[in-house]
């Protein structure tokens, strides 16, 4: 499996191993396996602690690089950063908690791929 597919199935939350299947059920309700495919999306109790990992490294990340670009670019004081860079690290992971959890499933998948059986069960 090429990256590129990969990653093309990370943006779209589809499943890792057929590219079909939607990983989310609802906003934050991840379904417990694909639904066309059938692989397992949570293994076990705390597979996506890499997910929170990849998440808050992404944040911090952009936040902290967009603080300096900010203060470089226009010299805001602290505080006007300030108010502009709690909320977004308030808002920002809720809105890449998917991503960062299709991620993880599409790295573990990558890393150890888990194909179906010749009889077509997963």
């Amino acid at each position: 499996m090429d990256r590129g597919r990969v990653l093309s199935r990370v943006w779209r939350l589809r499943c890792p191993r057929c590219g079909e299947g939607t990983i989310f059920a609802r906003a934050f309700r991840m379904r417990p396996a694909c639904p066309v495919c059938g692989l397992a999306f949570e293994r076990e109790p705390g597979y996506f602690i890499g997910a929170i990992y990849i998440n808050y490294g992404l944040t911090v990340t952009l936040a902290l690089a967009g603080y300096f670009a900010l203060d470089w670019w226009r010299g805001w004081p602290a505080t006007w950063q300030l108010a502009v860079w709690c909320p977004f690290v308030v808002v920002f992971p809720l809105w890449a908690f998917h991503y960062s959890r299709a991620l993880w499933l599409a790295l573990d998948q990558f890393v150890d791929p888990r194909e179906r059986r010749p009889d077509g069960n997963p």
